[in-house]
């Protein structure tokens, strides 16, 4: 019973932060001033990841 319980509080977490995650990419995104700034972003989070 343990272990299901700790891989439910993983599974969790892991949702969580997902989620965290993509509200920080989207805050990023989102400080964009035009449209050629918020294309580099994006290219810059699809070769690199988030960095910022």
């Amino acid at each position: 019973m343990e272990h299901i319980m700790f891989a439910y509080i993983i599974e969790k977490l892991s949702i969580w932060f997902e989620a965290a995650e993509q509200r920080r990419r989207e805050a990023y995104l989102a400080q964009s001033t035009d449209i050629v700034q918020l294309e580099q972003r994006i290219r810059s989070l699809e070769s690199n990841g988030y960095n910022a």
